[in-house]
C-alpha cells in the first residue's frame, strides 16, 4: 500500500506524546508536517519527532495539497470547526474524542461524510484487548454479558489545564466518560435506552471533577460508570455475565511497551486466583489506529459510519448531561 501523508493540527500533548511516537513506528503512513499557532513551537516539536515540515497556521497545513489525512487533538471546542475546515479542503480526518460538544454539533459534517473520511479517535478499539475479550463475551465464555462496570479517574486541579476549563469542553464526562459510554456500546453491541447521572462538579472550575451514570441497554442489561478527574489514578472494565466474569486491567491507556492482560472467571468462585489469565501480545493501540484509517484512506470508499458512530456516542452524553439537570432518566 503506498504510504499515506498525515499532517497533525497543533502540538498537544496527547499528540506529542502518544498519538504520533506510535504512527512514527508504521510503514503504512508517514507523518509529513505539523501545525501550530506559534511557528517556533511546530519547529521544536517537529525537530524533536523528525517531522519534515513545520508550519505556522492550521490553514497553512490545510493548504498543502500533499497531505491526505489529518489528525487533530485541539481542545474539544475545536473539534468541529478544524475538522470542517480540513473536510472542506478533502482532507480525511481522524479527530480526537469527543468530536464535538453535543451531537447536533456534528451535523454540519454531513454533506461531507461520503467524501472524506471522519472518524473519532478511540484508539481502544484496535487494541488486541478490546477485540479479543469482545470475543469471549460473544462466543458465550462468560454466558450472557448481564452488567458492566467501569471506573477511570486521575488527578488534575491545574486551573489552567484544558481539562480544567468549562468553557471549552473540559470535566470528567467529556474527557474520561466518553470512553466508558464507548466501552457500553462496545461489549453490549447495543445502544442504551435511557441514562441516568449524578455530577459533582468543583467550585472554582464549574468543571464536573466526579461524574457516575447508569446506561440501560434493555433486557437487564447495564453499564454503571465513575470517572473523576481529582482522584487517584485507577481504571478497569469489569464485565460480568450469567456464567462468568472478565477484568481488563488497563482498558483505556494501555502500555505500548510491554503486554497487556485481563482476567477471566467461571461464576462459582470469588478468588483471584481462580481466574485464568489472557495476556495479549505487546502493541500500541496508537499505531494500529492510525494504520486501519490509512488502510481506509487507500481502500475504502467514505460513508458516514464513522460520523453516525460519533454521533451515538454524543447522544448519550448529551442524555447524561441533561439528567443532571432533570435529575431523572433520560433518553439518548
Amino acid at each position: 500500500m503506498e504510504t499515506v501523508r498525515w499532517g497533525i493540527l497543533s502540538t498537544a500533548l496527547i499528540g506529542t506524546q502518544k498519538v504520533i511516537p506510535g504512527m512514527l513506528k508504521s510503514h503504512a503512513l508517514d507523518v509529513a508536517a505539523i501545525a501550530s499557532r506559534e511557528l517556533d513551537k511546530a519547529r521544536s516539536a517537529a525537530a524533536t519527532l523528525g517531522i519534515p515540515t513545520a508550519y505556522g497556521s492550521y490553514e497553512a497545513l490545510l493548504a498543502d495539497p500533499s497531505i491526505e489525512a489529518v489528525y487533530n487533538p485541539l481542545p474539544n471546542h475545536l473539534h468541529v470547526p478544524l475538522t470542517l475546515a480540513a473536510a472542506q479542503a478533502g482532507k480525511h480526518v481522524l479527530c480526537e474524542k469527543p468530536m464535538a460538544l453535543t451531537a447536533a454539533e456534528l451535523e454540519v459534517l454531513r454533506p461531507y461524510a461520503g467524501q472524506v473520511h471522519l472518524r473519532e479517535a478511540f484508539m481502544v478499539r484496535w487494541h488486541p484487548q478490546w477485540i479479543a475479550a469482545r470475543d469471549d463475551v460473544r462466543r458465550g465464555a462468560i454466558g450472557e454479558l448481564r452488567f458492566m462496570q467501569v471506573p477511570f479517574s486521575y488527578y488534575n486541579d491545574d486551573p489552567v489545564n484544558i481539562r480544567n476549563r468549562a468553557d471549552i469542553g473540559g470535566g470528567a464526562l467529556y474527557d474520561i466518560g466518553c470512553y466508558a459510554v464507548a466501552a457500553g456500546r462496545w461489549f453490549f453491541e447495543a445502544e442504551p435506552v435511557r441514562v441516568v447521572a449524578s455530577l459533582e462538579r468543583d467550585p472554582r472550575f464549574g468543571t464536573d471533577r466526579a461524574s457516575s451514570g447508569l446506561l440501560d441497554f434493555g433486557g437487564g442489561r447495564h453499564l454503571g460508570f465513575n470517572v473523576a478527574t481529582q482522584a487517584a489514578r485507577y481504571q478497569r472494565i469489569q464485565l460480568v455475565g450469567s456464567a462468568g466474569r472478565i477484568e481488563i486491567e488497563i482498558p483505556f491507556n494501555a502500555p505500548p511497551e510491554r503486554p497487556c492482560r485481563y482476567w477471566i472467571a467461571g461464576a462459582a468462585s470469588l478468588e483471584a486466583s481462580a481466574a485464568r489469565v489472557v495476556t495479549l501480545p505487546v502493541a500500541d493501540q496508537y499505531q494500529l489506529q492510525a494504520e486501519a484509517f490509512s488502510r481506509a484512506v487507500r481502500g475504502e470508499r467514505p460513508d458516514a459510519a464513522g460520523l453516525d458512530d460519533a454521533i451515538a456516542n454524543l447522544r448519550v452524553i448529551d442524555a447524561l448531561f441533561a439528567s443532571e439537570k432533570s435529575g431523572r432518566f433520560e433518553r439518548p
